[in-house]
């Protein structure tokens, strides 16, 4: 049986990059601070997305 091979579309290119971000910065926290640190920052960021809270926090430095 042959797959047919499809192109990715531009949402799933960016969402790749999002992930290759979201990995980059998880390996800087590991190196800074541990994993427990890195895994705790995540979760409470998913947290907050779920519970709408993320748009009151407050602009990137």
């Amino acid at each position: 049986m042959t797959e047919a091979l499809t192109q990715p579309t531009a949402e799933d290119a960016s969402k790749d990059a999002f992930f290759a971000r979201i990995a980059e910065i998880s390996q800087e926290m590991i190196a800074a601070h541990g994993k427990d640190f890195a895994m705790g920052t995540l979760v409470l960021a998913a947290r907050w997305i779920a519970s709408d809270r993320i748009s009151e926090a407050p602009a990137p430095h």
